[in-house]
């Protein structure tokens, strides 16, 4: 019996051509800084105008500029990364869309698309466009997205809906839908979404500043066209995407040629009795030729049906890849700066198998696609560390996401937040604490704004100590934080790293991996997977988020016995960590590094290791 050979998908896009006309450098240059500082403007208007602190605080958003052809020509530094970059996506896919529908542009429209299946990154992630005029002409596209807190899906909130069948028990769906029309208001649409969507005052509010913040991208851009010429503007827009082209396949061409590859897994559900739903393999081969990159990701476990962890191809996995790529090629602490623009995706091709978690089918649901395109982008890394080991880090600890929600006098309320995880160590530093990793970005939501807003108390919030991977250069520390219910209250999680801890790199130990604990009110304690859907808690319940810890980079026996005294004296690690993971002997009274008895105990354990190497 012949089987048919599966059907991939392959992403690439055309090398950059010289523009129409030419741009001096230093004009190009000057209008670089200006498209810069209109997506700066953009995003900066938008914080201030909504009212959500996923976007307030957290700037969970996404603003960009496109040219009429639906390329990136800036974006706001603001942003995150995984809404910056499917922002192109989007746009293609509002094209195919219209194309299909044989709709079009018109001056005064606004759209709003969040169709996974169509360029979006999930669900929540909602994109409005308003296309710019130029004296009759479609010349570009201002485009934000933002994380919204409700879309209407099975259970509250727009993070751990894990348990969705399908796409359509993720929340409503936005298929390249004017929401206004020739500049009027399309009512039906609004009155949709404030009858569908829980919370519907902050996120109908959150939308509202969106379409705002995308009029202010449009009239700055118009204003950029009037002062140097429509001509000028696209030229050196042409010349930038081409600059960044040529930027990273001056990198990628330093890179040996050849063929590099390393696997990843994901939790998946663990208490569910079928095995192909956990501990599911991603497999990532980068080939490099020439200044060409390929990252293939064929062998990556098939999808789930009925589970909502499936990555879209487009606007995640092809997100996670080029952020990656560009961390580790042009990485700003040692190159000149290179602009975010569509010219960066040129020199990369990316081949992945339809049906694959990496590249699902319609209508398997994606609303929970976050940390399992965090563990590609960590893959990723480990695949380039034999030719990259000065710029990959060592593994990554993935992050926690969680859904509050509750009802007061029949309004809802609706909190997502966010456990950091951590970066692993890399050569020269150790890993970074406590951050939001890889793609995310995101930022830390201040205690004093939950509390102010929510009846949840943050009861116990640290760093998470002595559990980071060793190495020369250390894992950084995952946080712990306790939220306290003052409530009833609802819950739901996605998140990753209970089952396979982050690797070490280059004689670094692996990390630690995560936990999550429910502490009801008598004291009792229940450890919970990494994903739950739709669990109450009662007031005086506690839910304990732990990261994992990030792992580290290089033999813990060459790292400077004066750091691994730092951070003891920092509490980072016990005396005994210091001893048995790094070999340095500390006096315990007078808080100094015993030179001799290290130099002695690090060589009796060089022998050891050596002998059972053999």
């Amino acid at each position: 019996m012949t089987h048919a050979a599966p059907i991939v998908d392959v992403i690439e896009y055309e090398r950059g051509r010289p523009p129409a006309r030419s741009v001096d450098p230093v004009t190009a240059r000057v209008i670089a800084g200006a498209l810069d500082s209109i997506a700066l403007e953009v995003g900066h208007k938008l914080t201030r105008m909504s009212y959500s602190s996923i976007i307030r605080e957290s700037e969970d958003f996404g603003v960009a500029l496109l040219d009429a052809r639906g390329r990136q020509i800036c974006e706001c530094a603001l942003s995150t990364p995984l809404q910056l970059g499917p922002i192109p996506g989007y746009l293609r896919g509002i094209l195919r869309l219209f194309e299909e529908r044989g709709d079009r542009f018109e001056e005064g429209d606004v759209v709003i698309h969040n169709s996974p299946y169509f360029g979006a990154s999930h669900g929540p992630d909602v994109g409005f466009c308003v296309p710019v005029f130029h004296r009759g002409d479609l010349v570009g596209f201002s485009f934000t997205t933002a994380h919204h807190l409700d879309i209407g899906s099975m259970t509250p909130g727009s993070c751990g809906i894990v348990d969705a069948v399908d796409a359509y028990a993720e929340g409503l769906q936005f298929k390249a839908i004017k929401c206004y029309e020739r500049g009027r208001r399309n009512e039906a649409v609004w009155r949709l979404l404030r009858d569908n969507v829980r919370a519907s005052d902050m996120v109908v509010g959150d939308m509202e500043a969106q379409v705002a913040a995308c009029h202010i991208g449009a009239q700055r851009y118009l204003e950029l066209l009037e002062r140097y010429g429509r001509d000028t503007v696209e030229a050196a827009t042409e010349e930038l995407m081409n600059y960044s082209e040529r930027m990273l396949r001056q990198e990628i061409e330093r890179l040996p040629d050849g063929t590099y590859s390393a696997e990843g897994h994901i939790d998946g559900f663990a208490d569910d009795p079928d095995p192909s739903r956990r501990d599911q393999p991603i497999k990532v081969t980068v080939t490099v030729a020439g200044d060409t990159l390929t990252v293939d990701l064929t062998g990556t476990a098939p999808q789930v049906p009925d589970r909502a962890i499936n990555m879209p191809l487009v606007g995640t996995v092809d997100v996670a890849i080029y952020v990656t790529l560009r961390s580790i090629l042009l990485d700003q602490a040692t190159h000149e700066h290179v602009p975010q623009n569509s010219g960066l995706v040129r020199p990369i091709r990316i081949v992945a198998e339809r049906g694959s978690l990496a590249n699902p089918t319609f209508p398997c649901a994606t609303i929970a696609r976050f940390c399992p395109g965090n563990i590609v982008a960590d893959t990723l890394m480990a695949a380039l560390a034999p030719i990259c080991p000065d710029r990959v880090a060592a593994g990554t600890a993935n992050m926690k996401v969680i859904a509050y929600s509750g009802v007061v006098d029949q309004t809802y309320w609706v909190y997502m937040d966010i456990t950091e995880g951590a970066y692993g160590g890399r050569l020269g530093r150790d890993g970074v604490d406590a951050v939001d990793v890889l793609y995310a970005n995101t930022r830390n939501n201040p205690i004093e704004d939950i509390e102010a807003h929510y009846p949840l108390r943050v009861t116990r919030y640290e760093l998470r100590t002595d559990r980071s991977g060793a190495g020369r250069w250390r894992g950084g520390m995952g946080s712990i934080r306790d939220m306290q219910f003052q409530e009833r209250a609802h819950m739901s999680l996605e998140g990753d790293g209970h089952r396979h801890p982050p690797r070490g790199a280059f004689g670094g130990y692996d990390g630690t991996p995560g936990d999550v604990v429910l502490i009801k009110r008598d004291g009792t304690e229940l450890h919970l997977p990494s994903k739950f859907q739709s669990r109450w808690a009662e007031a005086g319940d506690v839910i304990r988020t732990v990261s994992p810890c990030a792992a580290g980079y290089g033999d813990p026996l060459e790292r400077d016995p004066q750091q691994v005294l730092d951070d003891v004296l920092d509490e980072f690690i016990s005396l005994e960590s210091a001893r048995t993971l790094y070999g340095v002997v500390i006096d315990g009274e007078s808080k100094t590094v015993d030179h001799a008895a290290t130099r002695e105990l690090r060589a009796a354990m060089s022998r050891h290791a050596s002998v059972g190497s053999e």
